[in-house]
């Protein structure tokens, strides 16, 4: 939401990225120059506004940011505002209006790292499948983690890009090997629909473990958590881990691939979320590469499509610098038409 009257669109920005865990707050003090990072328990406060008061009562007054901009890890369909995995709830422009911003844009925190995509370093990507990118054709991402982000970035006529906002984590997944089937029965005796963000997520590592150890007789009194799985998968050398951390990638570079599918996704297919950067080679030589190219007939159109894990520090936040950049500026172009 934005006044109606124009007001200066200098620096520094504020920028927020929400998460479920943690808030956490940057300035760009010019244009994509973005500051240090200061992270904030969410658990520790009562509503997004007050965590951003608590950050904007640490700056001098002459750095006081009109314009902002926050990432939030759900949809953002109105002015209302409840995070999925808090109980945070706010309306934009009520907040707006009691932080005296002139401007604050709210979106969906992987439309905001679609379009982070160009503006991140080479050294915060890691390659993990081969083949060629193609700059003018659209990207897609996708990245497990809490939930299941999906987005893409799409050029536009006459330069630019449109980031996707969709919930695409909640596609239908469709399982191959007879581990991820076994992961999926049990998944669909206890909640019906089976998305792929039951699968392909922290909660859907846990659970294909879970049904897994249900499998062989040995049911669990309590899930793994993800993390322990991987441990066990990686370092422990635990068979049932590993078979469920297979399963895992496996399922992974099949939705990834139709995700690419869909968006025609030949200038690469990008990796984030909080699960894949932390095992990166180990992700490298999972089953995902032989499975995102293990498409029948579209195998050949899949297989020059190059895959990055982005493992850059905060990358969500050059995006969210792009999409209030976006907003002052189409805000300038209906002042000067007015």
């Amino acid at each position: 939401m934005t006044q109606r009257s124009p007001s200066s669109h200098g620096y520094p920005r504020l920028l927020a990225d929400v998460g479920g865990t943690n808030v956490r707050f940057a300035l760009e003090t010019a244009s994509m120059r973005i500051g240090e990072v200061t992270a904030y328990k969410v658990a520790e406060h009562p509503s997004l506004e007050a965590a951003m008061r608590q950050y904007l009562g640490t700056l001098p007054p002459d750095a006081r940011p009109r314009h902002a901009a926050i990432g939030l890890a759900n949809p953002i369909t109105g002015d209302h505002v409840k995070l999925t995995n808090h109980n945070w709830a706010f309306s934009i422009e009520a907040m707006r209006e009691a932080l005296g911003l002139a401007t604050l844009v709210a979106i969906n925190d992987f439309t905001s790292l679609a379009l982070a995509l160009p503006w991140l370093p080479a050294g915060g990507l890691a390659q993990v499948r081969g083949g060629t990118a193609v700059a003018t054709a659209p990207r897609a991402l996708i990245g497990p983690g809490t939930g299941l982000g999906v987005s893409g970035l799409v050029p536009a006529p006459g330069g630019g890009a449109v980031a996707l906002a969709g919930e695409g984590g909640h596609i239908e997944a469709m399982p191959d090997t007879d581990d991820e089937w076994i992961a999926w029965r049990a998944a669909h005796a206890q909640l019906g629909r089976v998305s792929a963000e039951r699968l392909l997520s922290g909660m859907g590592l846990s659970h294909i473990h879970a049904s897994l150890s249900a499998e062989t007789g040995t049911p669990l009194a309590e899930p793994l958590t993800p993390a322990q799985v991987t441990e066990g998968a990686l370092q422990l050398g635990d068979p049932l881990c590993r078979r469920a951390f297979d399963a895992f990638c496996g399922l992974l570079g099949s939705v990834a691939a139709d995700v690419a599918l869909v968006l025609g996704a030949r200038g690469g297919v990008y990796i984030g979320g909080g699960i894949v950067p932390r095992f990166v080679e180990a992700f490298r030589a999972s089953p995902f590469n032989a499975r995102f190219a293990d498409k029948g007939r579209m195998g050949k159109y899949l297989a020059d499509i190059p895959v990055f894990v982005i493992t850059a520090d905060y990358p969500a936040l050059p995006g969210l610098a792009r999409a209030l950049a976006d907003r002052l500026e189409g805000d300038m172009r209906h002042a000067h038409r007015s």
